[in-house]
This record gives C-alpha cells, sequence and structure tokens, in this order.
C-alpha cells in the first residue's frame, strides 16, 4: 500500500547546515526558526486556537538523507557511533520513511507562519503535520529508556576575544541570540565520537548567514575561532 503526503510547509531555519544540529529539539533553546505555511494552511482558519498551546509536534521529512534501501540497524552517536541497535530503538535521522518529530516551543502565531525556538530542524526541513503539545498526555514522568536516561554531558565552550566580537556584531545584526546559539550547539559537541582531533584541526558550519569556526585544544573543550559572514 503506498501513500502520498505532501508537505504543510517548510521550516526557515538558523541552521543552513546539518553538522553542529542538536541531536534533539530543546537542547539549544536559542535555536529559532520560521515555519511558513502552504495554501490553504495559511489561512487563519488552520491555526485557530493553537496559541493556547506552549509547544508544538512537529512531524517532518529528513529531506536530506532520504534513501532507497530502508535500513534495519543504525549507529546512533550517543553509543559512540560503533555499536549497531534496530533502527526502530533509535531516533537516527536514517528512517525507513524518513519521517523525524521534534517537540519545539511555539512563541509566535502570526499570519501564515509559525514562530518557533528550541528547534533541531535544517533550513528547508518540510514539514508534513502540525500537532499540539499536550503535557497530561505527552509527559509521562515514569517513562523510561536506559540507552538514552538523560540529556549528554556538555563540554566547556570557550572564546576567543576576536571571536565573541564577532558574534556580538553579528547578533546586533541579526537580532538573534547569536552568541548564546553557538554556545549551545558547540556544548553538545558536534564531532563525530569516534573522532578524535588534534588542536590544529579546525571545524566549522553555517548559522543564519555566518560561518563559526572552532577547534580542540583539549579533548573536551572547544574554542570559538572565527564567527564571519558566509561566502556565497
Amino acid at each position: 500500500m503506498t501513500y502520498t503526503i505532501d508537505p504543510v510547509g517548510i521550516i526557515h531555519s538558523c541552521f543552513k547546515e546539518k553538522f553542529a544540529i542538536p541531536r534533539q529539539p530543546q537542547l539549544a533553546t536559542a535555536a529559532r526558526g520560521r515555519l511558513e505555511l502552504f495554501p490553504p494552511f495559511d489561512q487563519p482558519e488552520a491555526v485557530a486556537g493553537l496559541q493556547a498551546a506552549s509547544h508544538v509536534w512537529l512531524l517532518f521529512v529528513f529531506h536530506q538523507t532520504l534513501e532507497e534501501k530502508p535500513r534495519l540497524k543504525v549507529r546512533p552517536p550517543r553509543l559512540g557511533g560503533n555499536q549497531s541497535i534496530g533502527v526502530f530503538a533509535s531516533r537516527a535521522t536514517h528512517r525507513p520513511n524518513g519521517i523525524g518529530q521534534s517537540v519545539v516551543k511555539l512563541d509566535a502565531v502570526e499570519p501564515g507562519q509559525l514562530m518557533l525556538s528550541g528547534i533541531d530542524l535544517l533550513d528547508g526541513t518540510p514539514i508534513i503535520d502540525i500537532k499540539p503539545y499536550v503535557p497530561y498526555a505527552d509527559c509521562v514522568p515514569s517513562a523510561t529508556n536506559t540507552l538514552a536516561m538523560s540529556a549528554p554531558n556538555l563540554i566547556e565552550v570557550r572564546w576567543d576575544q576576536k571571536a565573541e566580537r564577532q558574534a556580538e556584531e553579528h547578533a546586533r545584526r541579526l537580532a538573534e541570540p547569536l552568541k548564546e546559539l553557538i554556545t549551545q550547539c558547540l556544548a553538545q559537541d558536534p564531532r563525530p565520537a569516534y573522532q578524535h582531533p588534534t588542536p590544529d584541526r579546525r571545524y566549522g558550519t553555517r548559522l543564519w548567514d555566518v560561518d563559526v569556526r572552532w577547534h580542540y585544544p583539549t579533548p573536551n573543550a572547544i574554542t570559538v575561532l572565527e564567527v564571519v559572514v558566509a561566502q556565497s
């Protein structure tokens, strides 16, 4: 049996590249985005009453990791990238139908769009459904998952003085909490778990319209080196 699903909207996100996106929502509260709704869902009737919810569930498509051949096992980063588990025991991006879900903060309901924060979605992600978060049903205090009982440990994020000034200048220009976003994302340690980089190795990603570059002066610390306008 085959189904066809059309997106109800698309995300315009601070994350322009997959690298350094938090691996779960709400880990970077400064991560913001705008959900543009497509017709006919861009009409007020489609979101009437949604402002009653502080958070929403987004069902979306991992549009940059779609695969023709389904995977039965994956190697989640949480387990170091070397241990395989069943695809349904993980939240890996390699899904049978490429479908993901995230609970994000609903900051505002505006004509034809939703303003969101705490997102973990790549710019351009197709959204296939939106559901209000219902605390009494969606929060299960007694729930357990022995593979991921708590958020990953954070690592220290340090700032080169020049990079810090650059981040503050771009934050004012963008009217976005850019320094907080960079710190929250990098504290999650985006490098693959199996990598042990030397201090001279440089990493980078794009947030909003700036390129962020950093290195690991020690195995458990990051220093942000540069925050510059991205070159097209």
